[in-house]
């Protein structure tokens, strides 16, 4: 056990942790992008399903990576203002991203494939507000 929490984040509080289960969580959810569309289509639900193609899939795949690595070093680098500012702007670009499909384009209706970013997202960002002064030293 003290060889797993050896690899664990070190930082203070409990966002370094939360920003690896984040991390972790978006891993899994690019392998399911890369391989199926069932997911993908579950969450743009009110669209015809055959617009919600492989092509798509491997883009929002690419993009769940990206933000998955940035999260992931975020939470050993928290301490540093470009990272914290990185791995902000992640979950301000996802909120955007889902609200916007909710309310603007309406690809997709309320369900637990698009609440559950949406909570994640909404979550991380007041956290990560709130919490800037304690992690970012800018004095």
């Amino acid at each position: 056990m003290a060889l797993f929490s050896s690899y664990l984040p070190q930082g203070a509080g409990w966002l370094p942790t939360w920003q690896l289960i984040v991390a972790v969580m978006a891993v899994f959810n690019s392998a399911q992008n890369f391989t199926t569309l069932k997911l993908t289509r579950r969450i743009y639900n009110n669209v015809p399903p055959e617009t919600v193609t492989p092509l798509q899939a491997r883009t929002f795949a690419a993009w769940t990576i990206t933000s998955a690595v940035v999260r992931g070093y975020a939470a050993y680098h928290l301490n540093e203002k470009i990272v914290y500012d990185m791995a902000l702007f992640t979950y301000l670009i996802a909120f955007g991203h889902f609200a916007s499909e909710l309310l603007i384009f309406r690809s997709a209706t309320p369900n637990a494939g698009v609440i559950s970013p949406v909570i994640v997202s909404t979550t991380s960002l007041i956290w990560m507000f709130s919490q800037y002064d304690f992690y970012v030293k800018t004095w």
